[in-house]
């Protein structure tokens, strides 16, 4: 069985910065030449090719979500590069955190399902209606703070960062005296995840952010378990683990509400800076879609393609095994890579183009699949329809603003964001 990573050069890396800010034309030429292609900087073999990446999902016997090692080796490769003093500094830090255990991202059957049932009951039909006019009245107000003022905007800044950020924040039940440090350390939380390069005073205070993020988790954890409410954090603190008859402890809890802020709010927050960066750069596609539900939608389910939020999580292959004529090692690691799987044109007809017409759009992998299927999707999806649908009815003559540079992903080996994105438009009455 030959071993496909000998196809291509050595030098070709998805894990490249340059790549990173716009990695399609590596992702195609690994589709077609080296679909599960060997990157030595971190040990991990990318898989690009839709039907492959399908193929490790649904065998979760064979490849393991037990990656919680590999999240952390990024954060450990810039600790170590940091000076002594900062290295003493994130030590005391992390010695006075709360450990948090593997609870649904990396964990496989059936302890995967104890965590995800206990959260479920979130995300039903009726709670999801239940939650529309709420969000809808999020989405108007954040309008309504540009749409009679100057018709140049930072579209991140004035929508796409602040709506998520708010919506997750009442959902988890954050009071609003907390709001504003909340924002911060939720937005840090996810900024760890990224390879973007960081001062040793940045890589300290993001630290201090995730220990003062996690003792106000914790006292509101405490809090409601003497006074639930209706909100995520009572779930959580009031469920019990039928199996130990408990109930969850601090370390679990935390670790499903970081899912949940990553979860919530950084890749929604993405989501609407790609797909207005969509409509900024097609004027005609505005026209196209604006009033009507069903294109929106589509339109959602192509940006999530185009520009998945997530571009891919790893896998731990628990035997030896093979896949795309590729042999695995137990113990090795892959990264199922879901921005190159969903560009894949053996499954999508143009697959580099916005069609709202396009059928079974949903077949999108941004959500992933299977049994660890984003569990908040439908959620993530009522905002963006809610919020794409507003801002084309409030919003017209849509374009990107001569006076500031072209956007510009932000490196990430996981999640891909725009930071900025400014526009100009004309209000429409």
């Amino acid at each position: 069985m030959a071993d496909s990573s000998s196809t291509v050069g050595p030098s070709l890396s998805v894990f490249d910065f340059d790549t990173m800010k716009c990695p399609y034309p590596v992702y195609r030429t690994l589709r077609d030449t080296d679909p599960v292609h060997f990157e030595p900087l971190l040990n991990v073999r990318v898989v690009t090719r839709y039907d492959l990446v399908r193929e490790a999902l649904k065998d979760t016997g064979t490849f393991s979500s037990r990656f919680d090692t590999f999240l952390g080796a990024g954060q450990q490769m810039m600790f170590n590069a940091a000076p002594d003093d900062v290295r003493a500094q994130l030590t005391r830090i992390v010695g006075e955190m709360i450990a948090t255990p593997p609870t649904m991202l990396t964990l496989d059957e059936p302890e995967h399902t104890q965590f995800r049932s206990l959260v479920s009951q979130l995300f039903t039909a009726s709670q999801i209606k239940k939650s529309e006019a709420a969000v809808a009245a999020t989405i108007d107000a954040a309008i309504a703070t540009f749409i009679d003022g100057p018709s140049a905007i930072d579209f991140m800044r004035a929508f796409a960062f602040p709506v998520p950020l708010q919506i997750i924040s009442e959902r988890l039940g954050i009071p609003d005296v907390d709001r504003e440090f909340f924002y911060a350390a939720a937005t840090g939380a996810a900024g760890a995840l990224r390879l973007s390069p960081m001062t040793p005073e940045a890589m300290v205070a993001r630290a201090q952010l995730a220990l003062d993020l996690q003792r106000l988790l914790v006292r509101l954890i405490e809090t409601r378990r003497a006074q639930p409410r209706d909100d995520m954090i009572t779930t959580l603190a009031t469920s019990r683990l039928e199996d130990a008859d408990r109930q969850l402890t601090h370390g679990e809890c935390l670790s499903i509400l970081n899912q949940f802020l990553v979860a919530g709010h950084e890749t929604t927050t993405s989501a609407f800076g790609w797909g207005m960066l969509l409509l900024a750069r097609n004027p005609e596609l505005q026209e196209r879609i604006r009033g009507n539900a069903g294109r929106i939608r589509t339109f959602v389910e192509e940006t999530l393609r185009l520009e998945s939020p997530v571009q891919g999580l790893p896998r731990l292959v628990t035997k030896d095994t093979e896949l795309g004529g590729c042999p695995l090692k137990a113990g090795s690691l892959i990264m199922l890579n879901y921005g190159a799987a969903n560009r894949d044109e053996r499954q999508f007809e143009r697959p580099d183009e916005v069609d709202v017409e396009r059928g079974k759009a949903g077949m999108q992998l941004a959500f992933g699949s299977g049994v660890h299927h984003c569990i908040g999707a439908p959620l993530a999806r009522q905002e963006l329809n809610l919020g794409f649908k507003a801002l084309l009815d409030r919003m017209q003559d849509i374009r990107l603003s001569s006076a500031h540079p072209e956007p510009a992903a932000e490196p990430s080996f996981i999640l891909r964001n725009v930071p900025e994105l400014h526009i100009e438009f004309a209000p429409r009455t």
